[in-house]
């Protein structure tokens, strides 16, 4: 008896330096992506200058797929035991017609005095360009064969430029002692925005094949910043990797005189991932 006990200990040796030798290896995995959201913006070109007046614009892009000029979007991750580190880099290049000026902020001292000009708007165009980088590190608190959670916590950046073209059907004149706002003009600013955030990601197996779902949940904030950001969907497994379909939205909420109150996006976005 005591020798089939030390043969199966013999046994067992191998594949438990091999688990461990596993766990103790850096894996990587790298996903190129596509996600096609609509986009909703409040951009703020103030405050106004002394005797002068600033542009209040919406934005609005239903389908970012007519608005596009460029992307790129990609994901990476890279584990060893339950530690991890991920990162996400979207750059977009993107162009809407569907905007409107509407109002505009003049500064006759002391004080603002806002002038509502959404009726008089007869054209407007928005050029926005921009990238959002997000870096975490994280820890498996589950770590099972059918699920799994990791607590996540790092950085995200958003820098943002934002040039708008405006047309009206007359000039806006403000208080006395003010310039008038012109019924044709361009403005350009940007803008760069970093927030802490901490959130969680994770996935679940469905029955005994490949399908899973997933998930990923973040916010956070910086000076006078809040911001949060929600993916769920399905994946399959491969031997090389996974295609994944998910629904994602990420948000922006800002105070003060910033580039953007507001800003949304929201949208189907599809990748593929590749595990090496």
């Amino acid at each position: 008896m005591l020798t089939a006990a030390l043969a199966g200990l013999a046994l067992l040796a191998p594949l438990q330096a091999s688990a461990q030798a596993a766990a103790d290896r850096w894996t990587f995995s790298v996903m190129p992506y596509l996600w096609l959201p609509s986009l909703d913006a409040k951009l703020n070109y103030g405050p106004p200058p002394a005797s002068g007046a600033s542009a209040n614009v919406d934005v609005n892009a239903s389908t970012l797929l007519e608005n596009l000029d460029f992307a790129f979007m990609i994901n990476g991750e890279a584990r060893k035991g339950r530690w991890l580190l991920a990162t996400d880099v979207i750059y977009l290049d993107l162009s809407s017609s569907d905007s409107k000026v509407k109002s505009v902020d003049f500064n006759p001292g002391p004080g603002r005095v806002n002038i509502s000009t959404a009726a008089l708007d007869a054209g407007t165009n928005v050029k926005l360009t921009g990238w959002l980088w997000t870096a975490v590190g994280g820890y498996a608190a589950v770590q099972a064969p059918r699920a799994s959670l990791d607590v996540i916590g790092g950085l995200r950046y958003l820098g943002l430029t934002a040039k708008t073209d405006w047309q009206l059907t007359t000039t806006v004149t403000g208080p006395a002692g003010t310039t008038p706002f012109a019924r044709t003009g361009s403005v350009e600013k940007s803008k760069d925005v970093w927030t802490a955030i901490v959130g969680a990601k994770g996935r679940a197996k469905l029955g005994e094949g490949d399908w899973f779902l997933n998930y990923y949940v973040d916010l956070g904030g910086g000076s006078s910043t809040f911001t949060w950001q929600g993916v769920a969907g399905v994946g399959y497994a491969f031997k090389w990797g996974e295609l994944v379909l998910d629904y994602r939205y990420l948000s922006y909420s800002q105070s003060g005189d910033k580039l953007f109150d507001d800003l949304s996006l929201g949208g189907v976005a599809l990748g593929a991932s590749f595990r090496f």
